[in-house]
């Protein structure tokens, strides 16, 4: 069947994008942003240490990829022979077990609807030269809630929650901010800060319409509440009907982690000394001050570096004893956790500062392009909160603190969901968002299908 043509093109700055203002909001990183290199004089290295060890590494790598599809080749006579497996299996795991910095595909082709599978096509809107906005149309003839589903920008792309947009595109029609790869945004195009994101969010809310819900998943929740917050401000019919905030750091001084006990134990001139660095002249983004992806791949891995070990080994375990579907699944999860990408440093040292340092949204004081946000103007949009019981990344309470900043919502527009034994990543992948999660989400959407107002 023909299906309506989307929307017209969001404006997200007209035809040129507009470099952020200097004004207020990045006011309090002037300093540190003005300085590159370390303290002694010496320019960081990061990006070129880590590019000249790629590529000494490349040959290795190269190597155990042609061992391993050698030994696949192998009659069955001789390739099923433990030793052999073991090898090959070796081989597997070491030729995967490096990062990445293409976008993997979401490769959502399909999805079932009512018990019916439907066909997906993936419709891109550019946005801006930091993002583009995916619709995943469907061809189904169904009318189903509006979803606009917010990523994170924190080292990964977006496609590491493609488990939540396939979920979510069975009962609802999903669109993504997909974001760029800072690497791969020319300089020219300027700074991207925290009020760039939350701009985008509003206008890509402003586009879809006002029968839209939106999800934020981890660290979007607090950009994507103070822009809720500033269309509230202004009466805007571009409120969405409801919010869904999943694991997000709305207020770091709940149950502080070790991430927010290390971000709160340094100044912010700390991190712009050892973890903002130059895109090399190779890549089309040269020039520009990121906060490399794998620096970010390896921070999150050491909080942790014994699980991921043991998943490794588990893999190794699996491919040598036949278990290739299992091990195809913890395969399929590391190649998406590898794929990198490298942050705005502008944005990166935002949130640093505003969001994990100063909590300036938890303690009344964000403000965007000058103007203060405020949640209490929140009363059109519902709120559901979600929270994992382990989760370590955002520990239970700093999501659910939007619910003490959102003080005009009634007890009808509220729900909290803390996920019993379940992690970080848990809450918006795997069996138990499936099965005890998604349907919270679902039910919560469906509940607020109108305004309340």
């Amino acid at each position: 069947m023909d299906l309506p043509p989307d929307p017209a093109p969001p404006d997200f700055g007209g035809n040129s994008y507009r470099a952020p203002l200097h004004g207020s909001a990045h006011a309090p990183l002037d300093a540190a942003r003005s300085r590159s290199t370390s303290t002694d004089g010496q320019a960081l290295m990061i990006y070129a240490g880590y590019e000249a060890s790629r590529l000494a590494g490349a040959p290795v790598v190269a190597a155990y990829r042609a061992t391993a599809r050698g030994l696949r080749a192998l009659p069955p006579s001789i390739g099923t022979r433990k030793p052999v497996r073991q090898v090959w299996a070796a081989c597997e795991v070491m030729s995967g077990a490096r990062a990445t910095h293409t976008r993997p595909a979401y490769a959502i082709d399909s999805v079932l609807v009512d018990g019916e599978p439907v066909a997906v096509t993936e419709h891109e809107t550019p946005a801006s030269p930091f993002a583009t906005m995916i619709h995943f149309r469907k061809d189904s003839g169904v009318t189903q809630p509006k979803v606009l589903v917010v990523g994170p920008l924190s080292g990964h792309f977006t496609t590491l929650i493609r488990p939540t947009i396939r979920t979510l595109l069975s009962d609802h029609d999903v669109y993504v901010l997909d974001w760029h790869n800072a690497r791969d945004v020319a300089a020219v195009h300027g700074e991207f800060g925290l009020d760039d994101y939350i701009e985008h969010v509003m206008n890509a809310l402003r586009h879809l319409g006002p029968d839209t819900h939106v999800v934020a998943v981890c660290q979007p929740a607090v950009p994507v509440l103070a822009a809720v917050a500033l269309l509230a401000a202004r009466d805007e019919d571009a409120q969405p009907l409801s919010m869904t905030l999943i694991a997000g750091p709305v207020d770091c001084r709940v149950a502080p982690n070790e991430m927010n006990v290390l971000a709160e134990s340094k100044p912010l001139s700390y991190f712009e000394k050892h973890v903002i660095d130059t895109v090399p002249r190779r890549y089309a983004g040269a020039g520009r001050r990121v906060y490399p992806g794998f620096v970010q791949l390896a921070a999150f891995m050491s909080m942790n570096m014994q699980r991921h070990l043991q998943s490794h080994l588990e893999m190794y375990r699996d491919l040598v004893d036949g278990n290739e579907e299992k091990a195809r699944s913890s395969k399929e999860f590391y190649d998406e956790y590898g794929a990198v990408l490298d942050v705005f440093a502008g944005f990166y040292l935002d949130t640093v500062d505003r969001i994990f340092q100063r909590h300036l949204l938890a303690v009344g004081e964000l403000t965007w392009r000058g103007e203060r946000v405020d949640p209490a103007l929140i009363r059109r949009t519902a709120l559901l909160t979600i929270e994992g019981e382990r989760d370590q990344l955002c520990s239970p309470g700093q999501t659910d603190a939007a619910h003490t900043l959102c003080t005009s919502l009634p007890d009808s527009m509220r729900g909290r969901l803390l996920a019993a034994d379940v992690g970080h990543y848990g809450v918006f992948s795997g069996s138990r968002w499936e099965a005890d999660i998604y349907p919270v989400l679902r039910g919560f959407i469906s509940e607020h299908a109108t305004t309340s107002v």
